[in-house]
């Protein structure tokens, strides 16, 4: 992210913040044709696993502009005007971009209909896979936290923390 760009954090701000509070952030389940699309995470926290698309809110970012935006840079597609809320959830992670610092993560889940996506970006993840429902339950490669959107009973926030 270049240091001019709107929400931009310096590294050692950004880790004070991430050491201190928890993150709100939005993920993104995105479906076509019944099945749900998943990147290979490049980066801490989830590295090297299957994950939702998403991002965290910014300061002073209604959570409208944060979809629109995400939706934007993660996907290249403009969001339908109400996207499906699914939840909030509550990812807690050993590690972080950072060393020795874990991460806590407040999400809200999105789910949106997309029609054929192309050139998805690759800065946070190096692959990108469509999973049908029962097999992103039983791949073990599918974090277990993507698997809450799916197994958690709406309205109950999940609240193990990540070994």
């Amino acid at each position: 992210m270049q240091e001019t760009s709107p929400g931009y954090l310096r590294g050692d701000l950004f880790k004070t913040i991430i050491e201190n509070t928890p993150l709100v952030s939005v993920d993104l389940i995105v479906k076509h044709k019944g099945k749900i699309l998943l990147g290979k995470r490049v980066n801490k926290p989830a590295k090297g696993y299957w994950f939702t698309l998403g991002g965290r809110v910014r300061k002073d970012e209604t959570i409208k502009s944060a979809i629109h935006r995400i939706c934007n840079m993660e996907i290249g597609i403009i969001p339908p005007e109400n996207p499906g809320f699914i939840g909030v959830f509550e990812h807690l992670y050993n590690d972080s971009i950072f060393d020795d610092v874990s991460t806590h993560y407040v999400n809200l889940g999105y789910e949106i209909e997309v029609s054929d996506l192309e050139d998805l970006p690759r800065d946070q993840h190096n692959e990108y896979r469509w999973f049908g429902l029962e097999e992103l339950i039983q791949n073990d490669e599918v974090h277990k936290y993507v698997k809450d959107y799916f197994t958690t009973q709406k309205g109950t926030v999940p609240q193990q923390k990540e070994s």
